[in-house]
C-alpha cells in the first residue's frame, strides 16, 4: 500500500510540475506575443507622429501613412520632400517621447535615381555601426516615403521579458531537482529494502538452529549427570546463557526491522514509576551480584507510557551502565519536575561516553570505538531502539557525561 501511494504522489507530483511548465511556456510566448503587438503600435503611433510633421503638420492621408511590411520592417508614405536630417531629428524625438529604446535603420526613397538611399544607423548604445549592411526593398506605388527597420527587435522584446524567462528557466530547474530528488528516493527506499529483507532472512536463519541449542541446552541441565558434576553444570550454564543472549538480540533486531516496516503500535497505559522500575532493577540485580541501584522516586509518581516498551527502554539504559562500567556498577535513578514536564534521570559510574560521539550514540549499529566496546558483545541496536521508542510516545532523550565518572542519560516527558 506504501509503494502504491509513494507512485500516486510521485505521478502527481510529475503531471503538477511538467503542467506549471508548460503553462509557464505558453504564459511566455502570449507575453512575446503581446510585447510584439505592443511595440508594433507604439512604432505605428510615433511614425506617425513623424509623418504629420514631416507634412507640415497637416493632416492630408486619407488612411494610415504607415504600412508595416513585415515583423521588423515599416514603410511611412510622405506626400511632399523632406531633408533626411529633419526626418531622422523627429525620427529621434518620437522615439524618445514613446520610450522606443532599441536601434534601428532608416532609408529614404529618391525618385530620380529610383533607389532607396541609405540613411542611418541609429544605436542607443552610441556603436559604430560603419560596417552594418540593412536591405531595403523598394516600394512600388509611392513616390514620396522612407523605410525604418529594427534590426534587433526581437533581441529587444526578448530583453523587456526576461522576468518570464527567469521564472521560466527557475521551473526547468525545480523540475530538474524534482526529478533528482525522486530518483535519490527510490534508490534509498531500494537499498532500505534489501537491507531490512537481509536483516529479516539473516535473523530468522538464526533462529532455528538457535532454537535446537536452547532446546538441547536445557534437555542437558535436566539430566542427572550433568547436575552431579559442576563443571559441566557451568558449561551447560554458559551456553544457556549465552543462547539467551543471542537470542533476546535477535529478537531485537527482528523488533526493530518490524518497526521500521510497520510503524510501532502502542498501547498507552498509566504506569506508577517507582514500583515498576524497582521491579525491573530488582530482576537485574539478581543477574549483577555485586550491582547496586538507588531509586529515589516519590511513590505517587506516574506516567503514561507503554508498557512493554518502556520495560524495554529502562532495561536497555540500565544494561548500558552495566557493561560499560570498569568498576563495580553503581545507578542512581532519579526524577524531577518543572512546569514543562518529568525528568527521568540514569546516572551511572560508567567509563563515559567522548563529547564527539555523544551526537551518533543513538544511530542504527553505531558503537563507539573503545576497548571496553570491543570486550562487550552488541550490534548497537540499543540505544537506537530506546530513541524509536522515545520519539514514539514524543518524548525526549539527552545524554551528558557526569562531572566526575560516568554518564547521565534523562528522559524528558512532557505534561
Amino acid at each position: 500500500m506504501e509503494i502504491k501511494k509513494l507512485n500516486i504522489i510521485i505521478t502527481l507530483g510529475f503531471v503538477a510540475i511538467i503542467g506549471i511548465l508548460v503553462a509557464q511556456l505558453l504564459w511566455t510566448r502570449q507575453a512575446y506575443n503581446l510585447e510584439d503587438k505592443k511595440f508594433n503600435q507604439t512604432v505605428n503611433i510615433a511614425l506617425l507622429e513623424v509623418a504629420e510633421k514631416l507634412s507640415g503638420g497637416k493632416t492630408s492621408f486619407t488612411e494610415s501613412p504607415v504600412q508595416n511590411i513585415s515583423n521588423d520592417y515599416y514603410v511611412v508614405n510622405i506626400n511632399n520632400d523632406f531633408h533626411p536630417a529633419v526626418l531622422e531629428h523627429y525620427l529621434k524625438t518620437e522615439f524618445t517621447r514613446f520610450q522606443i529604446n532599441t536601434n534601428y535603420v532608416y532609408a529614404l526613397y529618391n525618385c530620380r535615381s529610383d533607389r532607396m538611399i541609405y540613411g542611418k544607423y541609429i544605436s542607443t548604445h552610441q556603436k559604430s555601426t560603419n560596417n552594418k549592411v540593412i536591405k531595403f526593398p523598394k516600394h512600388k506605388n509611392l513616390v514620396y516615403y522612407f523605410s525604418i527597420r529594427f534590426p534587433d527587435k526581437a533581441t529587444y522584446l526578448v530583453n523587456s521579458l526576461r522576468f518570464w524567462y527567469l521564472l521560466t528557466f527557475a521551473l526547468i530547474i525545480i523540475l530538474l531537482v524534482y526529478v533528482y530528488s525522486i530518483y535519490t528516493i527510490i534508490q534509498q527506499k531500494k537499498f532500505s529494502e534489501l537491507q531490512r529483507d537481509f536483516i529479516n532472512n539473516m535473523t530468522h536463519e538464526f533462529k532455528t538452529p538457535l532454537s535446537s541449542i536452547l532446546l538441547a541446552s536445557e534437555a542437558l541441565t535436566k539430566q542427572q549427570l550433568i547436575k552431579e558434576n559442576p563443571k559441566l553444570k557451568t558449561y551447560t550454564s554458559i551456553i544457556s546463557d549465552q543462547s539467551y543472549k543471542l537470542n533476546n538480540h535477535i529478537e531485537k533486531i527482528l523488533n526493530i526491522a518490524k518497526n521500521d516496516a510497520s510503524g510501532l503500535s502502542l498501547k498507552l497505559q498509566r504506569i506508577v514509576l517507582l514500583p515498576f522500575i524497582t521491579e525491573i532493577a530488582e530482576t537485574i540485580m539478581q543477574k549483577n551480584e555485586h550491582l547496586t541501584i538507588r531509586i529515589e522516586i516519590e511513590n505517587t509518581t506516574s506516567i503514561i507510557a507503554d508498557e512493554f516498551h518502556f520495560t524495554n527502554i529502562v532495561y536497555n539504559i540500565l544494561d548500558n551502565s552495566i557493561k560499560y562500567c570498569d568498576t563495580t556498577p553503581n545507578i542512581l535513578i532519579s526524577y524531577s519536575k518543572d512546569s514543562k514536564g518529568l525528568y527521568l534521570k540514569f546516572k551511572d559510574n560508567g567509563i563515559g561516553i567522548p563529547s564527539k560521539n555523544i551526537p551518533h550514540i543513538f544511530d542504527k549499529f553505531y558503537r563507539v570505538n573503545t576497548q571496553k566496546s570491543d570486550e562487550v558483545n552488541g550490534f548497537g541496536l540499543g540505544l537506537f531502539y530506546v530513541k524509536k521508542i522515545v520519539q514514539q510516545h514524543n518524548w525526549k532523550i539527552s545524554v551528558e557525561n557526569n562531572t566526575d565518572k560516568g554518564i547521565t542519560i534523562t528522559l524528558f516527558l512532557p505534561f
